[in-house]
C-alpha cells in the first residue's frame, strides 16, 4: 500500500484544492489522465502533470513561471526522486502562485 502525500491539484477553469493522493505511479497517473510528466519549479517543489496533454487537446489550464500547462496538474513536494508532501502551507502557496487562484470564465 502506497503513502499518501498533500498535494494541490488545479484542474482546468477551476480554483487548486488540497488532496491527499496516493504516492503511486498508477495514481498520479489517474489524475492527469495519462503519461506524468513532472516540472521542476524548486528544488523541492514540482508540477506533476499530462506528458501528451497538449498532443491529446487537453483543456488549456494556467500559466506557471512561464509555462503553459492542460489538463489537471499536480503540485507536490520533492526530495531527491521522491515526490513528498507540499513544502508549503495552503497560505502560502497562494502567495507565491496567486494566478492558480484567478479563474476566467
Amino acid at each position: 500500500m502506497s503513502m499518501k502525500i498533500s498535494a494541490l491539484v488545479k484542474d482546468p477553469g477551476r480554483v487548486p484544492r488540497h488532496v491527499w493522493i496516493s504516492n503511486s505511479l498508477e495514481a498520479l497517473q489517474k489524475a492527469v489522465e495519462g503519461y506524468i510528466e513532472t516540472v521542476t519549479l524548486a528544488t523541492d517543489l514540482v508540477v506533476i502533470c499530462n506528458e501528451e496533454g497538449r498532443l491529446m487537446g487537453l483543456e488549456p489550464n494556467c500559466n506557471i513561471c512561464g509555462y503553459d500547462f492542460v489538463g489537471t496538474i499536480i503540485m507536490v513536494g520533492t526530495d531527491g526522486e521522491d515526490f513528498t508532501d507540499l513544502p508549503a502551507d495552503w497560505k502560502t502557496m497562494k502567495l507565491l502562485f496567486p494566478q492558480l487562484w484567478e479563474v476566467k470564465q
